[in-house]
């Protein structure tokens, strides 16, 4: 199977504050859906905050780097046949979370 990483954008879930309850619980149920086929690895929401970055000689910075307009807002990590299926988990996500997704498949280690 290959993982993708399914994740959207810091702000572009816009709906109103009112409805927070209902799309946490619509995109827990897509998580509990995952869990129960077998496809989740990982995932959630990030808080809103700016990354901190780390160059190779240890010096942190605030972050993201400058020239990046969109900053990440949340990421799942799915484990499936194929781009597909992950396409189908994204709509699910999507819908529950009210927003686009971006796919990417991971590239796959190479030592397992």
């Amino acid at each position: 199977m290959t993982r993708y990483l399914i994740s959207f954008d810091d702000g572009a879930m816009t709906f109103p504050e009112e409805e927070l309850p209902e799309v946490v619980e619509a995109s827990h149920e897509v998580v509990r859906k995952a869990r129960d086929a077998g496809v989740w690895v990982f995932g959630g929401g990030l808080e809103r905050q700016r990354a901190s970055v780390v160059a190779t000689d240890g010096t942190v910075t605030p972050g993201p780097y400058p020239e990046t307009k969109a900053v990440l807002g949340g990421s799942s990590v799915i484990d499936v046949p194929s781009r597909e299926d992950a396409l189908e988990w994204a709509a699910k996500i999507a819908a529950a979370c009210r927003c686009a997704q971006e796919v990417r498949e991971i590239m796959p280690d190479p030592t397992v």
